[in-house]
């Protein structure tokens, strides 16, 4: 099992390599890719003590049958499934297999469920519920402010810099997935909030120690303790406004962005603008943020593609 075991290390090695630089993926999906390629893994040596290059097509059949088994959830199979199909297209391209054991294996289709959507009253509830007369509050309304009316995932406001914001101009730069930049209009009112904290921040001293990086300087959103804030320091933020909002729902980081696109094309927004604004590389990916008719919205998919 040593043996076999090494042979895997080896090969993950290789293909977290591959991942990162051929495919441009970022780091969060990178790790979301070895996490679940990892799992696979300690699945495969300990059922059958065989190396990448041996794995078969039963094999991974009987790896979906052990996540059934472990009550995995349709779409974690889905993804998991996902990780394990590039893992061996990775040893195709690099020609250590001939074929891919996991080429003819579908996933369970499971449902898309989508989260809360909030009222354009509820929004305003939640950002306004923020304590505006200190610099914490400031800077919380500014990223509220921010990740609903550009639509931001949560990473893309974390990793905003200083040198992202071109207010001048009236937009913002963001860095999506697989490191792909887009440009995002910003409103009047979030560029002021985003000016009051900005304001704040230079009346600061920083307490970083003498070996943070540049890019920990210029990022826009700081803690408490004037460092890069964490995606869980945001949901915690988003909820506590919520709760004092008097807001039920479950809300997330991820309910202010559903909820964005979901105004916009209730506003009149065309189906290609949420998608530009949104940064999804694929038109159909749009689908999921909308509650419209599916026959009226193919059509307009289908009017785009003309």
């Amino acid at each position: 099992m040593a043996q076999n075991s090494e042979k895997w290390d080896k090969t993950i090695q290789g293909y977290k390599t591959y991942i990162r630089l051929e495919k441009n993926l970022s780091q969060n999906s990178v790790e979301a890719y070895i996490r679940d390629i990892t799992i696979f893994e300690n699945f495969i040596l300990r059922m059958y003590d065989v190396a990448p290059t041996a794995v078969e097509e039963y094999m991974v059949e009987r790896f979906l049958t052990h996540l059934l088994e472990r009550k995995h959830k349709k779409s974690s199979q889905a993804r998991e499934l996902s990780g394990v199909k590039s893992f061996f297209n990775y040893l195709l391209i690099s020609d250590k297999i001939d074929a891919s054991p996991a080429e003819f294996i579908t996933a369970p289709k499971s449902s898309r469920t989508l989260p809360d959507v909030l009222s354009v009253e509820e929004v305003e509830r939640i950002i306004l519920s923020t304590d505006t007369t200190t610099a914490k509050g400031r800077r919380d309304r500014a990223m509220l402010e921010l990740m609903y009316s550009c639509g931001l995932r949560v990473s893309e406001l974390i990793n905003l810099t200083l040198g992202d914001l071109f207010f001048g101009e009236g937009y913002i730069r963001v860095m999506g997935k697989g490191s792909k930049q887009r440009l995002v209009p910003i409103g009047r009112v979030a560029q002021e909030y985003v000016m009051q904290y900005l304001d704040d921040r230079k009346g600061l001293k920083s307490r970083e120690s003498a070996t943070a990086t540049a890019r920990s300087e210029e990022t826009l959103f700081l803690s408490n303790r004037q460092s890069k804030l964490s995606r869980v320091m945001v949901f915690n933020i988003i909820r506590q406004a919520a709760e004092y909002a008097g807001v039920t729902k479950t809300v997330s980081p991820h309910t202010f962005r559903h909820s964005f696109a979901t105004h916009l094309l209730a506003g009149g927004a065309s189906i290609r603008q949420v998608q530009e604004m949104l940064g999804h590389e694929n038109i159909t990916t749009t689908e999921i943020y909308t509650h419209l008719n599916p026959d009226h919205l193919r059509g307009a998919i289908d009017k785009i593609k003309l």
